[in-house]
């Protein structure tokens, strides 16, 4: 069984979760958006205070806003990050996304390289528990989704939200493939499955077929 923990990070209100397996206390950390050490300093509180051992940094896809921390998790716990290299493009042009999208340059702290290339059925191992994963194109190139049947748990990243889906205006969207991603391989969870997803409140695979007008 795992325990999740959501820290709402930075200016967009990406979500960082922190899952941890109840029984080793091994830990990922998941889309590390952290752009502020004060930020950081609440998940590594957090961290230290449950003694967690932090294994994984996982990262759903690489745009900047959910990899802006990934420093600090390599700084404090020597981990880098794990992610498709569909995106690695989006990892290394990240501040000139952000001049694109918000008129203004910002200087990024020098991002640790990609450590563990991820794809489709991949199994991410965490003491008793794993997480599988599911490969989600559409948001992006790389889009990835980790699951773990065991918790009935999937943390979607920016493919689906509560009432929603990702955009598909950035670099590397399409929004009919991210459809498909989310129908063939999503939606196909059992109803009782908790999303956890890159921004705002968590929701259900059985209220997602129900009410999501994109669905």
């Amino acid at each position: 069984m795992i325990t999740v923990k959501t820290f709402p990070v930075n200016p967009l209100g990406t979500n960082c979760y922190v899952a941890n397996d109840n029984d080793s206390k091994e830990t990922v950390i998941i889309d590390c958006g952290c752009s502020a050490e004060s930020e950081w300093n609440a998940i590594k509180q957090y961290i230290d205070s449950q003694q967690l051992k932090p294994t994984h940094l996982l990262c759903t896809h690489l745009h900047f806003d959910h990899v802006w921390g990934n420093a600090f998790v390599k700084q404090d716990f020597d981990l880098n990050p794990e992610a498709s290299a569909e995106d690695l493009p989006l990892y290394y042009n990240a501040e000139n996304m952000i001049s694109d999208m918000f008129g203004m340059r910002m200087n990024l702290p020098q991002m640790p390289a990609v450590k563990n290339y991820l794809s489709n059925n991949n199994e991410i191992i965490i003491g008793s528990t794993t997480l599988k994963v599911i490969a989600t194109p559409g948001h992006s190139r790389g889009g990835l989704c980790f699951y773990s049947a065991a918790d009935n748990v999937l943390f979607a990243g920016d493919s689906l939200f509560n009432g929603s889906v990702g955009r598909t205006d950035l670099e590397g969207g399409n929004m009919q493939q991210l459809i498909d991603s989310i129908r063939t391989k999503l939606i196909t969870l059992p109803d009782n499955t908790i999303v956890y997803c890159g921004h705002g409140p968590y929701t259900f695979i059985g209220d997602e077929k129900l009410y999501n007008p994109f669905l």
